[in-house]
C-alpha cells in the first residue's frame, strides 16, 4: 500500500512561485523610468524639448498615481531626509530667485526625479533593484553602439540633434560625430562623451554585480560587460578614468575589509585607505599637466577653470543664499543672465556640482548637499562592509549586491568635480534612491519592499520576516517558518 505523506523530506516540490503580472508590469514601468534617467538628453536629442517635457511630467504623474494606488509600506522615519531638506532648500529659493521661471521648471524637475527614486526603491527588492538597473543600462549600452553603427554606416557623416544632417559651426553641437570607424571619441545616445563614460562604467559594475550575484545567462553578462567597456573606453572621458581608478580602490578596500575578524582588525586598511585617497589626489593635483597631456586633454580641464572662476565670481555676489535653484541651467530664459561659452556654444552647467550649487543656493545649500553625501556615503559604505545581521546569528555571506551603493557614490564624488550631472537625471535618482533604500531596507532581503514583494506573491509576511532567497539563505519548512513570524 502506497504511503503518502505532508513532511517537507517526503512530499514532492512545489514549483517557484510565480510572480502576478501587475508585479511584472510594475519592474517594467520602473525599468523605463531608470533608462530615462540613464539616457538624459538622448530624449531631448531624438524628440525635442516639448515631447521630452511630456513624457517626463507624464511619468512623474503615473508614478504618483501608483503609488496612490499601491500604498507600498514606508517607514517614514526613515526617509532621506538632508536629500529632502536639500529639496526644501531649492523650494524656498523661489523666494529671492533672480531667474524665477528657470526655478520653477527644475524644480519640477526635482521634484519628479526625487519622486521616481522614492517609488522605485518601495516597491523593489535589493534584487530586483539590481537587476532593473542592469536592465535600464543594457538598453542604454546597445542604444548607443547600433546608434553609432547607423550613423557610420546609414547616414555616413556626423548628425545634428533632431536627426538633422548638416554642418555644424563647431562639433561640441553634433549629437554623433560618426566616429565609430576612424578611432574618435564615441557619444552614444546621449551626445556627449562624458555622460556616456560615467554610464559605461556603472554598466560594467552593474553587469559584475550581477555576475557574482549568481544571475542566470552568465555569458550574455559577459557580453554586456565586454560592451560597455568597449564604450567606456571609446568614449575617452577623463573624469570617467579617475572615476574608475577610485572604484578600483573602494572596491579593493571593502573587499579587505570584509576579511577582517577582529573590532580592530580593519583599522589599518583605513589608514592605508585615507593615505592612497590623499595621495591619489595630491598626485592629480601636482602631475595634472602630464596626466591630463596623456590623455588628450588641457590642464586646465578643457576650460572648466575659466568657467569655474566666472561662476565663483558670480557667487560671490550672494554668497549665503545663491541666485536661485537653476539645474540644470535654462540659457533661453531672458532672467537667467550667466551666459558663459565653451567653443562659442553657450553651457548649461558649471562643470562642477559643489561650484553649481554655491551659485544657485550660497553656502547654505552647499552645506546642505554636503550632509546628503556625507550620510549617503558612510550609509553605503557600512552596507558594504558589514556582514548582514539582524538577529543573534554572525555568520552570515556578504552579498555582491551590497558592494553597489558605495561604488556609486565614487563614481558621482569623482564626476561631481568635473561635471555636474550628479545633481539630476541619475546621479540625483541614485543618491535619493540608495539614501531611501538603505535606510528602509538595511539588509538584504529585509525590509518594506521585500515585504510588499511578497505580499503581491500572496506569500503571508511578518513586519522582519526576511526574503531567504534574497540572503542566500534555504527557507524554512512551513510550520517553522510560521512560528518566526
Amino acid at each position: 500500500m502506497a504511503v503518502y505523506s505532508k513532511h517537507p523530506a517526503s512530499a514532492p516540490p512545489s514549483p517557484p512561485i510565480r510572480e502576478k503580472t501587475g508585479h511584472l508590469m510594475l519592474r517594467a514601468w520602473c525599468i523605463f523610468v531608470l533608462f530615462m534617467a540613464f539616457s538624459g538628453t538622448a530624449w531631448i536629442n531624438a524628440f525635442g524639448e516639448l515631447a521630452t517635457a511630456v513624457v517626463t511630467i507624464g511619468g512623474g504623474v503615473l508614478t504618483v498615481i501608483l503609488w496612490i494606488t499601491l500604498r507600498p509600506p514606508v517607514q517614514y522615519r526613515r526617509l532621506p531626509w538632508f536629500a529632502l531638506g536639500y529639496v526644501a532648500w531649492a523650494t524656498l529659493s523661489l523666494l529671492w530667485s533672480a531667474w524665477p521661471q528657470t526655478t520653477a521648471i527644475t524644480l519640477l524637475l526635482l521634484y519628479i526625479t526625487t519622486t521616481q527614486a522614492l517609488f522605485i526603491g518601495s516597491v523593489l527588492t535589493w534584487r530586483e533593484l539590481v537587476r532593473a538597473i542592469a536592465s535600464a543600462l543594457k538598453w542604454v549600452m546597445a542604444l548607443s553602439l547600433l546608434f553609432e553603427l547607423w550613423v557610420s554606416v546609414v547616414v555616413g557623416q556626423p548628425i545634428l540633434p533632431g536627426f538633422v544632417v548638416g554642418k555644424a559651426d563647431d562639433p561640441i553641437e553634433y549629437w554623433s560625430r560618426d566616429n565609430l570607424f576612424d578611432g574618435g571619441r564615441l557619444q552614444g545616445i546621449m551626445g556627449n562623451a562624458n555622460l556616456l563614460g560615467p554610464v559605461a562604467l556603472l554598466a560594467i559594475i552593474v553587469f559584475a554585480i550581477r555576475l557574482a550575484s549568481g544571475a542566470p545567462r552568465r555569458v550574455l553578462l559577459w557580453g554586456w560587460i565586454v560592451l560597455s567597456a568597449y564604450l567606456f573606453v571609446r568614449s575617452s572621458s577623463a573624469t570617467a578614468y579617475v572615476a574608475a581608478a577610485a572604484v578600483v580602490v573602494v572596491l579593493i578596500t571593502v573587499l579587505l575589509m570584509r576579511r577582517a575578524e577582529k573590532p580592530g582588525g580593519r583599522t589599518k586598511y583605513y589608514v592605508a585607505y585615507a593615505l592612497v585617497g590623499v595621495g591619489g589626489a595630491v598626485a592629480l593635483w601636482l602631475l595634472r599637466d602630464a596626466i591630463f597631456t596623456a590623455l588628450g586633454r588641457s590642464a586646465d580641464l578643457t576650460g572648466r577653470e575659466g568657467i569655474w572662476e566666472q561662476v565663483l565670481a558670480r557667487a560671490s555676489e550672494r554668497p549665503w543664499v545663491g541666485w536661485g535653484f537653476a539645474t540644470p541651467w535654462m540659457t533661453a530664459d531672458p532672467a537667467f543672465d550667466v551666459h558663459i561659452t565653451d567653443h562659442g556654444v553657450l553651457v548649461m552647467q558649471a562643470h562642477n556640482m559643489w561650484i553649481d550649487v554655491s551659485m544657485q543656493l550660497g553656502i547654505i545649500g552647499v552645506v546642505l548637499l554636503a550632509l546628503v553625501y556625507l550620510a549617503f556615503v558612510w550609509r553605503s559604505w557600512f552596507f558594504a562592509v558589514d556582514r548582514p545581521r539582524w538577529d543573534q546569528r554572525a555568520d552570515r555571506p556578504y552579498s555582491p549586491l551590497t558592494l553597489l551603493p558605495t561604488l556609486v557614490g565614487a563614481i558621482l564624488l569623482v564626476q561631481g568635480l568635473a561635471e555636474s550631472g550628479p545633481l539630476l537625471l541619475w546621479g540625483w535618482m541614485l543618491v535619493a534612491l540608495f539614501g531611501a533604500k538603505i535606510k528602509q531596507s538595511p539588509h538584504v532581503g529585509v525590509g518594506p519592499a521585500e515585504q510588499s514583494a511578497a505580499i503581491e506573491r500572496g506569500e503571508a509576511v511578518g513586519a522582519d520576516t526576511p526574503d531567504p532567497a534574497a540572503v542566500g539563505e534555504a527557507p524554512l519548512p512551513p510550520r517553522q517558518a510560521g512560528r518566526g513570524a
